[in-house]
């Protein structure tokens, strides 16, 4: 499994990107699909998550509210729509899919996309 993220760039805090993150190889409609982000020097967070139907979301408590994480099954797509962009937002984002049972550690993801970075100006 490949994934492609993409969608980051520079935006004024208060602004809005939509990332995406495309999975070629092997369908993982039947897989969960996250976004974690990962800043120098720091640990890989959990951003967002979302179930193989797309119909259940979590959410850490810091986006909650500004991101929406979303999927279209049919082509192996994840999205994370990001609104009221802050500074502390600014980091690279991964895009991942797995199966393990912890929804918010990285080892429950067994596939990871190359990142893509956001930047937020204040």
């Amino acid at each position: 499994v490949q994934l492609q993220a993409s969608g980051g760039g520079l935006v004024q805090a208060g602004g809005s990107l939509r990332l995406s993150c495309a999975a070629s190889g092997r369908s993982v409609s039947d897989w969960r699909m996250a976004w974690f982000r990962q800043g120098p020097g720091n640990e890989r967070e959990f951003v967002a998550a979302i179930n193989w139907s797309g119909t259940t979301t979590w959410y850490t408590d810091s986006v909650k509210g500004r991101f929406t994480i979303s999927r279209e099954t049919a082509k192996d797509t994840v999205f994370l729509q990001m609104n009221n962009l802050k500074p502390e937002d600014m980091t690279v984002y991964y895009c991942a899919a797995g199966y393990g049972t912890e929804i918010k550690r990285r080892n429950s993801y067994q596939y990871w996309g190359q990142g893509t970075l956001v930047t937020v100006s204040s």
